[in-house]
């Protein structure tokens, strides 16, 4: 795992590991946990917080986490995000964001005190100094500051936001507007206490494996190169069959299916002169529902989610079966659990998670000769920016459907999500449809994402190299698309397929 918060992740996986082994063997409880902490922060002194009574508070609320709980044990009001502070891990952050450096001359002008309408500056001994309860991070103290002496301090966690959904209350502890928060998960990489987290599916998967229920594994297309070159779908496959999976099913698969349904919605979108974006991504997805709310019932794609769409097929040939979904990215669990589409996935992890669970049966991915493949090279490339558009135009082309000067914009990131849907509103979009995924290189940057976007890069070509050059609507042709629907608010009624 390549991220700002390595030993933050380490213990998260710990935890999991150590939760998950207890579930396995039936030993879940309070004196399973109770000896998870001990073995974690053992005392008498303390190995990665200020106290050992520190550590195992934190521990306590990342258990809850873990166990697809609240964090907060002492709260008194459900907290409906999937994506929660761990309060005691979040303490150790500086409370004010602009703060006097050392290169502060105590100059005779006092130019930041003068500048200050809250009384906020005074002068010290060597420097001056800022009252963060007087504080009101204008700002006018640093640009009027001669020397440049004055920071301002963005907190990790706040930065990758990209709808400012992070506050902090008078203790310095983040909080995060429900009402905002898009899911995307980018700040819980980039705080490095590991103070915020996601809940988990894990001990849920576990219970239904252990009850004999089929529980198959969907793994999305940005896992191809996760772990390099020689980790191929095939070894997934193999590796999480070993851990009690029924089986396992690319998730490229269900980006041919959305591709193939798009591509009608947006050609049809086309000769009315109507403007669409893509429904790939959740985050994305909520952006669009919390802050651009006309554009979401307009110019929203009704085509489900490559995740969705193999979750409905699975449950359609497989009655009764539970699906999880395996990829980078924690938007997908909001998805899954709070977007109420329906015979969506049932359960989210990501790579890491995953990992965890594997470990916790001594479970390895190795190579294996498995040639397994079920999508096209182009559903595959759905984990890549440019790749929900390219496998839309492909439909296109393979249906003969004229395609000549269509415009598309692939918007990678949050700040190029937020402004292709800006000029959607205002009517001053150039382009014909809109890709749209918040993290920045597409799926492949996820926050949950295993190595350094370089290294999965290369891993990826050689085992995209590997596939065949199967078209979508062939492929499709293998599938039973008529036993259920790739439209979001039904199941009953599949969606006709010209």
């Amino acid at each position: 795992m390549v991220t700002n918060d390595k030993g933050a992740i380490e213990l998260k996986h710990n935890v999991i590991q150590g939760l998950a082994k207890a579930a396995w063997e039936d030993r879940l409880g309070e004196q399973a946990e109770n000896e998870l902490i001990m073995s974690l922060s053992p005392g008498p002194h303390a190995t990665w917080r200020c106290c050992v009574y520190k550590e195992r508070e934190i521990l306590r609320w990342r258990i809850r986490l873990t166990e697809n709980l609240d964090a907060n044990p002492y709260a008194t009001e459900p907290n409906p995000n999937i994506i929660q502070v761990i309060d005691p891990a979040c303490e150790e952050c500086p409370l004010s964001s602009y703060t006097v450096t050392d290169n502060c001359r105590l100059c005779l002008g006092k130019a930041c005190m003068n500048s200050c309408r809250f009384g906020a500056i005074t002068m010290g001994d060597q420097r001056a100094h800022i009252d963060p309860n007087k504080c009101k991070e204008c700002g006018m103290c640093a640009n009027a500051c001669p020397y440049g002496a004055i920071a301002h301090l963005v907190r990790p966690c706040r930065k990758p936001c990209p709808v400012n959904a992070i506050t902090y209350d008078e203790n310095g502890i983040c909080k995060i507007d429900d009402k905002k928060c898009i899911r995307c998960g980018q700040c819980i990489h980039s705080c490095p206490f590991g103070a915020i987290a996601s809940k988990l599916d894990v001990l849920d998967i576990i219970k239904d494996i252990k009850a004999g229920k089929e529980v198959y594994a969907m793994c999305a297309p940005a896992i191809e190169g996760q772990f390099g070159k020689d980790i191929t779908m095939g070894s997934i496959r193999e590796a999480l069959k070993k851990v009690g999976f029924t089986d396992m099913v690319e998730v490229g698969l269900g980006g041919d299916m959305t591709a193939a349904y798009e591509a009608e919605e947006w050609y049809e979108a086309r000769k009315e002169g109507k403007k669409m974006t893509t429904s790939c991504c959740p985050a994305f997805i909520n952006m669009l529902r919390m802050h651009y709310p006309e554009q979401f019932n307009e110019n929203m794609s009704e085509t489900v989610s490559p995740m969705c769409a193999i979750s409905r097929y699975l449950k359609a040939i497989h009655p009764g079966c539970k699906t999880v979904f395996i990829g980078p990215c924690i938007a997908k669990k909001s998805e899954a659990h709070e977007m109420g589409i329906k015979d969506n996935a049932d359960y989210v992890m990501t790579f890491g998670e995953m990992q965890a669970l594997m470990r916790s049966k001594d479970v390895e991915l190795l190579p294996v000769v498995d040639p397994y493949q079920e999508s096209s090279i182009w559903g595959k490339s759905f984990a890549s920016s440019g790749g929900v558009a390219n496998a839309v135009m492909e439909v296109m082309r393979e249906r003969n459907q004229d395609a000549t000067g269509i415009q598309l914009r692939a918007a990678a990131g949050g700040k190029e999500c937020i402004t292709a849907l800006s000029l959607l509103k205002m009517g001053k979009l150039p382009e014909d449809f809109i890709e749209g995924m918040v993290c920045e290189g597409g799926c492949v940057g996820g926050p949950s994402k295993h190595k350094t976007e370089l290294e999965i890069r290369k891993s990826r070509q050689d085992l995209l190299n590997q596939a065949d050059d199967r078209k979508i609507l062939d492929n499709l042709k293998n599938y039973p698309m008529d036993k259920f629907s790739m439209i979001r608010g039904e199941m009953s009624k599949p969606h006709s397929e010209n």
